[in-house]
């Protein structure tokens, strides 16, 4: 039975399955690193049997990406497996857009020989191509593989896989799982860097958002001590891994669980209030910013309660209120609203409000009428001393909204959830799509808004965030770590059924699909013991702060 493949604007019939990189000219092979098939993200290797519309993907799409990103881990992993055998090793996602390489052996060091052997390890892979090829095996004969080679962690996580299958990777005698769609040999990882960063290794990659390009390295020693301490934390409770935060809520009860994550948010709160009792006579303004869905207004209100107890009584200002009208903001490069630009405040008129009101100054607010699309008259305030102001948004951290403030009256804080959970040992959890599940159902439950409306304003929130928001980390008196271990489990019956509506024709399809193979793994979780003052609340409803 003959079929037709549409590849651009040619369309060729055949009359047996073919490769896909059967349909690629020899001299581009290599450029291509997965396609899309009827919109299904398929590796190189795939046979295509029926009538389809293909899209070979480069390092600048975003699922091509991935699949790069994935490989290049099995790369790595294979490379460390022939140097050191028995030396086991742990991914996670760290400063830079980069992978870290931990040792898991506390006696391995990581110094320049070491660095050096795999580099050349990783030259000679590249250069012999060795095939990756794809096995499917049952879930029984994966047990067994894992059971030989040592793969405790991956032995963990199979009892959660909700399938009878598993699609291994082999290449050169060495086996591994990375949840993905792999390139088809080692000679399409070309582009990488490795770095010393003790403890461990550092690996540079291509992202979509540099257009195919390793991003200049940028450290980040304050968003690298939060990553750890989110680690240890995680380990001392065993929920670093999928597996572990399962058996934590299977062995302990969501009761406990729940609770024992809710202590470690309500100790931060009190560390947070005791720096800033400690220092009350000089900050007047606090400064509370992340990326979308970090949890900033919840902590907000958190906070100002912390306060109070301390007989600190805060207000809270809102900076939505000092956005200009859509006719006076930037554009983007579509020749749109920039609502993410800090242009798009009325910088001028807050920082004149803020300093008013620390002057003692009673001072008329603005208030951002949305139905208007500009601002009206708002309330007349005045502080008293001691009183400091709260204020909370993407800008809220850079000093050139702020810049009439004297640097010692402000306090900021940078919120965002710092997760480092694994699938296992060579499959670390994405911070990113965290936040994005935590979206997804946040604007559904509050603003009727589909997945595919959410993941469609995901870029140009991203965008944002990298132009905004994330260099400010680094200038903050305090990094709140808005992580809940139990969150994905109880995330997962609210988010799957949004990610299973969304259409195989759909743009956002391949986003959907592995969102829901990360989700998979999690145990569903009841919510019916979440504080109503949780953090958790702000995106599934039920918060006690949801008038305030």
């Amino acid at each position: 039975m003959s079929f037709t493949i549409t590849v651009g604007e040619s369309k060729t019939t055949y009359e047996k399955k073919i490769r896909l990189l059967e349909l690629l000219e020899e001299k581009d092979r290599y450029q291509y690193i997965a396609a899309r098939v009827n919109n299904v993200v398929r590796d190189l290797n795939y046979e295509v049997y029926y009538d389809a519309e293909v899209e070979f993907l480069t390092l600048k799409d975003h699922d091509a990406n991935k699949t790069y990103e994935a490989s290049l881990r099995f790369l790595v992993a294979m490379a460390f497996h022939n140097l050191y055998p028995d030396l086991k090793i742990r991914f996670s996602y760290d400063v830079s857009r980069s992978v870290k390489i931990n040792l898991l052996d506390p006696k391995a060091k990581s110094d320049t020989a070491m660095l050096i052997r795999l580099n050349h390890e990783l030259d000679r892979l590249v250069k012999a191509d060795y095939p990756l090829v794809r096995k499917v095996v049952s879930n029984a004969e994966a047990a067994e593989i894992y059971k030989e080679r040592g793969y405790e962690d991956k032995m963990a996580i199979l009892k959660y896989r909700p399938e009878k299958t598993v699609h291994l990777y082999e290449c050169d005698g060495y086996v591994d799982y990375m949840y993905s769609h792999l390139v088809p040999s080692t000679g399409y990882i070309k582009k990488y860097k490795i770095r010393l960063y003790s403890p461990g290794f550092l690996i540079q990659y291509p992202r979509s958002e540099t257009v195919g390009e390793i991003p200049e390295f940028e450290d980040a020693p304050t968003f690298n001590r939060v990553l750890k301490e989110s680690h240890d934390w995680a380990k001392i409770v065993g929920a670093d891994t999928v597996a572990g935060i399962n058996e934590t809520i299977e062995k302990a009860g969501p009761i406990e669980f729940i609770n024992l994550c809710e202590a470690r948010h309500n100790r931060m709160l009190c560390e947070l209030g005791q720096l800033i009792q400690d220092d009350r006579e000089d900050i007047r303004l606090i400064c509370v910013a992340g990326p979308s869905s970090s949890g900033k207004t919840t902590f907000a209100n958190r906070l100002r309660i912390e306060l109070m107890s301390r007989g600190i009584r805060p207000i809270r200002i809102s900076i939505d209120d000092y956005y200009k009208s859509k006719d006076q903001c930037p554009v983007d490069e579509n020749g749109n609203p920039d609502l993410e630009s800090i242009e798009a405040l009325d910088i001028d008129l807050f920082n004149q409000n803020m300093l008013d009101l620390i002057n003692g100054e009673e001072v008329e607010l603005p208030r951002f009428d949305f139905g208007r699309g500009g601002r009206v008259a708002g309330r007349r305030l005045k502080i008293e001393e001691g009183e400091p102001i709260i204020i909370e948004g993407i800008h809220a951290l850079n000093d050139r909204l702020t810049v009439s403030i004297p640097k010692h009256n402000k306090f900021k804080i940078f919120i965002s959830p710092q997760a480092q959970i694994n699938l296992d040992d060579h499959n670390p959890l994405s911070i990113t799509d965290l936040r994005l599940i935590r979206r997804l159902v946040r604007d559904k439950k509050f603003r009727n808004a589909s997945a595919e409306e959410t993941l469609g304003m995901w870029p140009s929130v991203r965008k944002g965030e990298f132009k905004w928001i994330y260099s400010t980390q680094e200038g903050s008196d305090y990094v709140y770590n808005s992580m809940l271990s139990y969150e994905l489990p109880v995330m997962r019956k609210y988010a799957m059924p949004l990610l299973a509506e969304i259409d195989k024709e759909s743009p956002y399809h391949p986003v959907a699909t592995r969102l829901l193979r990360m989700l998979k793994f999690f145990v569903d979780m009841d919510d019916d013991w979440v504080p109503s003052n949780s953090l958790m609340r702000e995106f599934i409803g039920g918060s006690c702060y949801a008038d305030v």
